[in-house]
């Protein structure tokens, strides 16, 4: 079979790693796995583009940047080193880099995937970079990497030894994902890697499969947008977008609208409706929009709905709040460890 670079010329790369034995492979091909985004028109996505495009103009900026994004793969090389050529990079005075615009990696062992290295993007970072681990032995291990929370990626590639072993990985535990739909937080800000953000603690906890559709600062329950989630095949749905919604009004005429879209398409499917983390101060009038959602969540039940939920972010928040954010609004790493075990804990029983 040929080589990806073989049938597209763009695909090729030079490599300054330090490795006279290394070999170069795009993640695109087999047997790397890719989850939660896919390539199109030159870069990688999270939703297809023409979609995008429909919902607002942010979106159609954010679905490029790759929070969520996986590749999984198993190899025996004693390295393995990451080359990244990004059209766009995340760059913010609260965001470490090594969030915004970083790769870490994890390491299946004992069957938990487990935090192994972060890929550090220089502190000029351009348009990509190229970094590599140094293993102490050599063993088959199934690697996960993470891509960019708030970075588009353009191509990836893998270096391995040229004579290492390279095999698929094991099937997560779901063959559909669970999609989160939301704002900054739900897309990972400001995680200090792509391993924090909350889907990302959740998927290695229950070893799931999972999308996310977090738009900074520009989910607003569009229809655009409820119809392509209602299109998805999905294992779970998770949505929280209160905090981006303009004023009260318009979330309470798109959340329920938004919720209806979603179950009418999906009779059975799980829905989890959360509220927003964010302190009071952001949001003068967050109890009314708190109220809102809520009362989207006990229409459903009152119509005989037995797969809804309710996460209240305000009270789950609240034990970590005081040293759980950046700046008041955005999540540190605490912080979103604290909101990936309290939500991660109900979407374990609702999936058990």
């Amino acid at each position: 079979m040929s080589r990806l670079e073989e049938i597209d010329e763009n695909f090729k790369i030079e490599t300054s790693l330090d490795k006279s034995d290394i070999k170069l492979y795009s993640v695109l091909e087999k047997p790397f796995c890719v989850y939660g985004v896919s390539y199109e028109n030159g870069r990688l996505r999270r939703m297809p583009e023409e979609v995008a495009k429909s919902v607002n103009d942010g979106v159609a900026c954010l679905h490029t940047n790759t929070s969520g994004g996986r590749v999984r793969f198993k190899t025996d090389s004693l390295y393995m080193a990451i080359s990244a050529k990004m059209c766009n990079v995340g760059k913010m005075d609260h965001f470490a880099l090594t969030g915004s615009c970083g790769f870490d990696m994890y390491v299946r062992e004992d069957g938990k995937d487990k935090f192994n290295n972060t890929f550090r993007p220089p502190f000029d970072i351009r348009d990509g970079y190229e970094s590599i681990f140094e293993f102490k032995t050599r063993k088959m291990r199934e690697i996960t990497i993470n891509l960019p929370l708030y970075s588009d990626v353009c191509r990836l590639y893998i270096g391995l030894e040229e004579t290492a072993k390279i095999e698929a990985p094991t099937p997560y535990r779901n063959k559909k994902p669970i999609v989160y739909y939301g704002h900054s937080i739900t897309q990972g800000g400001c995680a200090s890697r792509p391993g924090n953000s909350y889907p990302s603690i959740i998927s290695r906890e229950l070893n799931m499969d999972f999308i996310n559709l977090g738009f900074s600062g520009s989910a607003r329950g569009e229809r655009e947008m409820a119809e392509y989630i209602a299109s998805l095949d999905t294992e779970l749905f998770v949505y929280d977008y209160d905090h981006n919604a303009p004023s009260w009004e318009h979330l309470q005429n798109t959340h329920e609208a938004m919720f209806e879209i979603i179950r009418n398409a999906n009779p059975t499917l799980p829905i989890i409706m959360m509220t927003s983390i964010s302190m009071a101060r952001f949001h003068d009038n967050q109890p009314k929009r708190r109220q809102i959602v809520y009362q989207t969540y006990k229409n459903a039940l009152d119509n005989g709905d037995e797969n809804v939920y309710f996460w209240d972010g305000g009270k789950e928040f609240a034990p970590y709040a005081e040293f759980g954010t950046v700046e008041g609004c955005h999540p540190n790493d605490h912080g979103f460890v604290g909101i990936a075990t309290s939500l991660g804990a109900l979407i374990k029983k609702i999936l058990k």
